[in-house]
């Protein structure tokens, strides 16, 4: 099990965007900690998508229209865990 208190401790400058996976193509990879459409997670319907950075909020996620957010690591969390993402285990 991983130590929730460590994972915490490397995300607590992250911010994280929600939107639809409809605008994916908008997203500079090279503004987020994603690398591609490949390795972002969605939601359960496959409608919704997020990205993560540190510090100034990205460009290509200002422009996004379906965005919300921003979040915290424990309020993406909280969201991660609900019904429209979690299918069973919650995350740490």
């Amino acid at each position: 099990m991983a130590d929730t208190t460590i994972l915490s401790e490397n995300y607590e400058n992250r911010e994280f965007m929600m939107f639809a996976v409809s605008e994916v193509p908008l997203i500079d990879f090279n503004q987020v900690y994603e690398t591609s459409i490949d390795t972002m997670r969605k939601s359960i319907d496959g409608t919704k998508t997020f990205v993560k950075w540190e510090g100034q909020t990205p460009s290509s996620v200002l422009s996004l229209t379906t965005k919300e957010g921003p979040y915290t690591y424990q309020e993406i969390i909280n969201i991660l865990n609900g019904p429209d993402w979690a299918a069973d285990a919650p995350l740490v």
